[in-house]
């Protein structure tokens, strides 16, 4: 996604996707994963962020999102800083993350070729823009794309068995995150 998310109508919910740069499988690690979670919980709570539905990948993230307050590219914007951060100290200070080195030299690196930044680059710049959910029939498709993630990963055998997922809120199991069900 671009820095610019472009949210034409902030009355309806957008499918958006974030990416670790180069594709990097860093939630392979339950702690970098609940690092996300929380930042969306906050969000959710202190942002005006609407969470309808969500998957956590190995190397990128899908989510259905609407606003009550605050406009979204600003969530998604500081969802995006927060996490970087975090995430990136988590690693740097993670003692048994044996790939440490390799990853902070990758955001490193990348950090450097964005003048925006700091030290680090963890999220790509570059992503797919928002897409806008306008018809029950797109928003159907993406809902199914995103619960199906971890099953055609070949993590689990149905969508609601992904912890890391709102797709056992729609099989009628709390989830990790109070979303909106899409009816």
């Amino acid at each position: 996604m671009s820095r610019n998310y472009k949210f034409d109508d902030q009355e309806r919910p957008y499918f958006v996707t974030f990416t670790v740069v180069r594709w990097i499988d860093v939630f392979t690690r339950r702690e970098y994963k609940d690092i996300l979670v929380e930042s969306l919980k906050f969000c959710i709570e202190k942002k005006g962020l609407q969470l309808y539905a969500w998957v956590i990948m190995s190397n990128h993230v899908h989510l259905i999102i609407g606003t009550k307050d605050k406009p979204m590219g600003s969530i998604l914007r500081d969802i995006k800083r927060h996490t970087s951060k975090a995430l990136t100290k988590a690693i740097s200070e993670n003692v048994l993350e044996s790939r440490r080195d390799w990853m902070l030299w990758f955001f490193e690196r990348e950090g450097k070729q964005n003048p925006n930044n700091e030290q680090y680059q963890f999220w790509q710049q570059d992503e797919s823009h928002p897409i806008e959910l306008w018809s029950s029939e797109v928003m159907d498709q993406k809902l199914d794309y995103i619960h199906y993630n971890p099953v055609v990963a070949g993590w689990v055998d149905e969508p609601a068995h992904y912890l890391y997922s709102s797709a056992r809120d729609y099989a009628g199991v709390k989830g990790l995150i109070d979303i909106i069900l899409m009816v």
